[in-house]
């Protein structure tokens, strides 16, 4: 690729360290440097072009306490963009612009990040769908050193958005998929307003393999997975009916990024323990002495619930054994105890608070609890059909056997698909 032309001033890029030091506050009085470079990506939009960036340096000028830069960042254009680019930089001291002569708007948002001195880097779409008052929201908490990264999302409950239902549906559709099938926790991959502190995208951008609308999946589910903060804030957003992203090959590419990214995490061929840090002051990350971490510490908790969970539903059992058959108590007693499991294991053994995903969880633990049910409900037809007529004590034996096998099961489906860490194996190093 050529060495991309620059217009406007000169950027220095940053040197690298061999580890990502502690999240901290960052500097914003760095005289003649700017606090943040918002990167706008084009191709062919010499009609908006101009609007749009008079239109967010007014804003920036008039709302942004802190200095900033706008870049305009060229994808071979072949229309008269790039000289409209390079007269908005030549008159407005706040702007340059970057021309690339190869096409991809993950290859101009690594072009310019990666050469930007400012300690934040973010990026909008040309047309400014996204309200500009979500700006200082997106980037405050990498300032202050609170996040690494973060995304404006349009499926936030707050968030007001207008579109078709044909690009809802597709939207929603994209990121139902990478949930399922990458264990993404956030919740809008394609909206295009985000942000990333400079040193974590010296780290993360060069294992980033995708040069097209993937980039931001690709980073974003890297990210996660190493363990980086990502904050999400609601965005008002409205579609631009002229948008000339071609749905399909988009679509097709994003899958094909999907599966490339879902054998590489799950062949443990990306080296993201070089983005792991010390997360400030935290008290989830000091080590102290006696206390189990990672792995050590989850088997403990799930133990200790396991235990009470155990003589809980044994309680249930004889309770309703007084009513109903075997089948039927061991039943009605795997099930409320297997809630109040599921709803203990969250919170005390895996950390998960609040009531985000709460409803997918609990039915999680009902398909858990259903494969204990087969365990429990083979082991007392097994046993009634060996003995006929088995004494209580006997039953209660056999169960607190296939409990015992159901628990290792539950734990390890708790620990890979309802409550997959991706933590842990960062504190075990």
């Amino acid at each position: 690729m050529r060495t991309p032309t620059i217009a406007g001033p000169t950027s220095v890029a940053s040197g690298r360290s061999d580890a990502l030091p502690a999240r901290e506050h960052l500097p914003v009085n760095t005289a003649g440097r700017p606090v943040l470079d918002v990167v706008i990506p084009v191709y062919n939009e010499e009609k908006d072009l101009e609007p749009c960036v008079r239109r967010l340096h007014e804003y920036l000028l008039r709302t942004f306490p802190y200095g900033f830069r706008i870049t305009v960042a060229d994808n071979a254009s072949t229309d008269t963009t790039p000289a409209v680019a390079a007269g908005l930089a030549a008159e407005v001291p706040e702007v340059r612009s970057v021309r690339l002569e190869e096409k991809g708007r993950g290859r101009a948002l690594r072009t310019v990040w990666s050469g930007s001195d400012a300690p934040v880097l973010a990026y909008m779409d040309v047309d400014l769908s996204t309200d500009l008052n979500a700006l200082l929201p997106l980037v405050a908490p990498l300032i202050s050193g609170h996040s690494d990264l973060a995304i404006g999302s349009r499926l936030a409950r707050s968030s007001r958005v207008v579109r078709g239902p044909k690009r809802e549906f597709i939207s929603r559709a994209y990121n139902l998929i990478l949930r399922g099938s990458l264990a993404a926790r956030f919740s809008d991959a394609q909206c295009g307003f985000k942000a990333i502190r400079r040193d974590v995208a010296e780290r993360l951008l060069p294992m980033v393999e995708d040069t097209g609308w993937f980039f931001d999946t690709e980073m974003l589910v890297l990210a996660e997975r190493a363990g980086l903060r990502i904050h999400e804030v609601p965005v008002d957003w409205v579609d631009d009916p002229e948008s000339t992203v071609r749905i399909v090959r988009t679509a097709t590419d994003d899958l094909k990024g999907v599966w490339r990214v879902g054998r590489a995490l799950a062949t443990g061929s990306l080296p993201l323990d070089r983005l792991a840090r010390p997360f400030g002051d935290d008290p989830r990350d000091r080590e102290l002495s006696g206390v189990p971490g990672g792995l050590a510490r989850q088997l403990v908790g799930f133990c200790v619930v396991g235990a009470l969970s155990t003589l809980f539903y044994l309680a249930l059992y004889s309770l309703f054994r007084l009513g109903v058959g075997p089948q039927a108590a061991n039943a009605g007693a795997l099930l409320v105890s297997a809630v109040a499991n599921t709803a203990a294991n969250r919170r005390l053994t895996f950390g998960v608070r609040g009531r985000d995903r709460a409803v997918r969880h609990q039915a999680q633990g009902l398909v858990v609890f259903a494969i204990g049910l087969a365990l429990t409900s083979g082991s007392l037809a097994a046993l009634g059909a060996a003995t006929g007529d088995p004494a209580h004590s006997t039953e209660l034996a056999v169960l607190i056997v296939a409990n015992l096998a159901a628990t290792v099961l539950r734990f390890l489906l708790f620990r890979l698909w309802v409550f997959p860490d991706r933590v842990s194996s960062r504190n075990e190093r």
